[in-house]
């Protein structure tokens, strides 16, 4: 800390800036209200012999975890004009529960114009160069104390969301409001525009024609309302998804099926400007590298390899590639009648999988059972202490866990399979439609099944999306 000089005393004597905050009527009954603030820092003041002037500065309502308050902001203005020679509080925590605004407040703003630093309980100023360093001490346990807080407020609302209670906080969905005598989401009049969109989305509507029918300004509107699991039952929390207890507006299999429509979408969204049936993507099976269209004379377009052709340094791969170039019509040609040759068999495999139904039901149900247990266990070891619970109460906790990981992968299977099976659905029956789409229409088609292909001297292997694959 650099070193302060004594703060001088302006004609006639020094200046106090008697600083009050308090951020909520809790407080005030704890004994921080601003009137007993006021009384003590008052009675303080009396204690200097030469006072020429007395500021009072105050914040009613403000939490001390930014410095964003108006009566601060005007005695930080005032301690830079010159005006005061001391601040006084009651306490360290009435200036800031942030350390780090603390010590900007000592350090780079009254320490550099001379004003002293006064807090009554604590029994320091920075006059002393103890109270320096006390300063930087007890600025520490405020902010720990603050982030102990958070803790606990968090930790409260992470075994609310895990009940199945919605969280709180924010905007609340569309479609929903806020019971907070129950502490779940009550579907309001507007639910039936979150089906009406669904409903729309899955019968080929653009997102920008569903908001224009509904007078909606950005198509980004419908994207949030489509892609809010909430919608389906479901509670998404720090990155897990958790069963709430409020009604669902739509079913969780129109929300995946409109999840699958989604990535399709966008996968058609990423098809390029060009004449070129597979484009994108090819792959050379020796090297690994990306292949492009190179014409070859008046014979044709060649897939080449990356690696071979030269024109783009940092797609190569392997600068001794000698895997196969071919004429890319042979390639198209029999991508395109492995695929829906393919078809027939996949799509039934993928349909099978769907209509087998999902353990996912059994698990939920499996899980609130397991969660049921925890609480139980917990409250006997609340009651008893009795330490040989905390063993049961250890091995109840990896059960929950395990159950939770068994549901995202059962749920990750099960869109899985879905998407699987409307990829397939988009081959089936196009064979005899195929001769009359254009590049760019068959482009969108491929783009939305097609993961990549990849070329070798012996094969071509065709991967499609959702771990189908066809050789």
């Amino acid at each position: 800390m650099s070193k302060a000089a004594k703060p001088p005393e302006l004609s006639g004597g020094c200046t106090l800036a008697l600083y009050r905050r308090v951020s909520t009527d809790k407080q005030a009954d704890e004994g921080y209200s601003l009137e007993v603030q006021r009384e003590k820092l008052q009675a303080y003041a009396k204690t200097f012999s030469r006072v020429r002037e007395i500021r009072d500065y105050l914040d009613d309502g403000y939490s001390g975890s930014s410095l964003d308050r108006p009566g601060m902001k005007r005695l930080i203005a005032d301690i830079q004009a010159g005006r005061v020679t001391h601040v006084i509080v009651v306490k360290l925590d009435r200036l800031s529960r942030s350390q780090k605004d603390t010590l900007y407040l000592i350090e780079d703003v009254m320490l550099p114009a001379n004003v002293a630093f006064i807090s009554i309980l604590e029994s320091f100023n920075t006059d002393t160069a103890f109270g320096r360093a006390m300063v930087g001490i007890l600025s520490v346990f405020a902010q720990l104390e603050r982030e102990n807080i958070f803790e606990r407020t968090r930790g409260g609302m992470q075994k609310r969301v895990e009940k199945g209670y919605w969280p709180g906080g924010g905007r609340t969905p569309f479609g929903y409001d806020y019971d907070p005598a129950r502490g779940i989401l009550v579907p309001n009049g507007e639910a039936e525009t979150v089906r009406h969109i669904y409903d729309r989305y899955l019968a080929g509507a653009s997102m920008q024609t569903i908001a224009d029918s509904l007078d909606l300004k950005y198509e980004r509107v419908v994207y949030n309302i489509l892609t809010r699991k909430s919608n389906a039952g479901y509670i998404v929390y720090n990155g897990r998804e958790y069963r709430g207890l409020h009604e669902p507006i739509i079913s969780l299999d129109t929300y995946e099926r409109a999840m699958a429509l989604l990535a399709d979408r966008s996968a058609a969204k990423l098809v390029t400007k060009t004449d070129h049936l597979l484009t994108g993507l090819c792959r050379c099976g020796t090297c690994g590298a990306k292949m492009r269209y190179l014409k070859w004379g008046k014979a044709g377009y060649k897939l080449v390899c990356y690696s071979q052709q030269r024109s783009k340094p940092y797609l190569i791969r392997d600068p001794n590639c000698d895997g196969p170039s071919p004429f890319a019509e042979d390639v198209e040609d029999g991508v395109v009648r492995a695929l829906f040759a393919a078809t027939r068999e996949k799509l039934a495999g993928a349909r099978k999988a769907v209509e087998s139904g999902s353990a996912a039901e059994l698990l939920r149900e499996r899980l609130k059972r397991a969660e049921a247990k925890l609480r139980r266990l917990y409250g006997l070891y609340g009651d008893s202490g009795d330490a040989y619970l905390l063993e049961a109460i250890g091995d109840a906790r990896e059960e929950v866990g395990r159950v939770q990981t068994a549901i995202a992968e059962e749920a990750s299977r099960g869109a899985e399979s879905q998407a699987a099976l409307n990829a397939c659905q988009k081959l089936e029956g196009l064979e005899d439609a195929w001769p009359y789409m254009s590049v760019r229409e068959q482009r969108v088609v491929l783009a939305s099944v097609v993961e990549s292909i990849t070329i070798s001297t012996d094969y071509t292997d065709i991967q499609l999306k959702f771990g189908l694959s066809v050789e």
